[in-house]
């Protein structure tokens, strides 16, 4: 992935709230206050709890791969995707804070999608383990066992699936959160996690083809 757009690039690109956050969960804590000063509906709050979760199992599936023989090419997108995800975790946790909103897993998700938006009444939800994109328990204890290219591929596989769902909730949040700090994340989300299935797509064809 030399010489191609970083997800940090495109961080940097998405102006605002977006790139300060780049310096950390703290600086992010301070941006949460000085962009954005219209207070949050519960498609704002249902998105960055959602996508939170969904950013931590993207996490754990690179924590999986790292360090391991996998070949380049996944070790460095591997990397790109935790220290960016983590910075985008730690940004949506100080807005909910802000907002007075709980950090905790929920057991329901995705509400928010099928209501809620301009102030209205959210849907009913699915169990938070079948949100889109999602890795399954099982699917995460094979990509920890398997080994070598094989395990890069798996992550290319998994980690594909996963942008595919989080992009969907991204575009979603576009059309009907509130306040434009989410809506600005959520549009740098999309563009990253697009262009990134491109990357991974490229390399399943060709690198780590079958």
């Amino acid at each position: 992935m030399t010489g191609a757009m970083s997800r940090r690039d495109f961080l940097l690109a998405g102006g605002g709230g977006v790139a300060v956050g780049l310096c950390g969960a703290t600086v992010a804590h301070t941006v949460a206050h000085a962009v954005g000063h219209d207070g949050p509906s519960t498609v704002d709050v249902g998105f960055c709890t959602d996508m939170t979760v969904h950013h931590v199992q993207a996490l754990a599936m690179c924590q999986r791969v790292l360090g391991r023989d996998t070949g380049d090419p996944v070790q460095a997108a591997a990397a790109e995707v935790l220290q960016t995800q983590a910075i985008e975790i730690g940004m949506m946790r100080a807005w909910l804070t802000d907002w007075g909103e709980s950090t905790a897993t929920p057991e329901t998700s995705m509400a928010w999608m099928t209501g809620g938006a301009h102030g209205g009444e959210p849907g009913e939800g699915i169990p938070t383990a079948e949100m889109p994109g999602l890795a399954t328990e099982s699917e995460m204890r094979a990509l920890g066992l398997a080994e070598g290219w094989a395990q890069g591929r798996m992550w290319l596989e998994l980690m594909r699936a996963h942008h595919v769902g989080g992009v969907a909730m991204a575009e979603a949040a576009i059309e009907m959160a509130h306040t434009d700090k989410v809506r600005r994340i959520a549009q740098v989300q999309v563009d990253v996690q697009t262009y990134e299935i491109g990357q991974y797509d490229l390399l399943l064809s060709t690198d780590y083809a079958v």
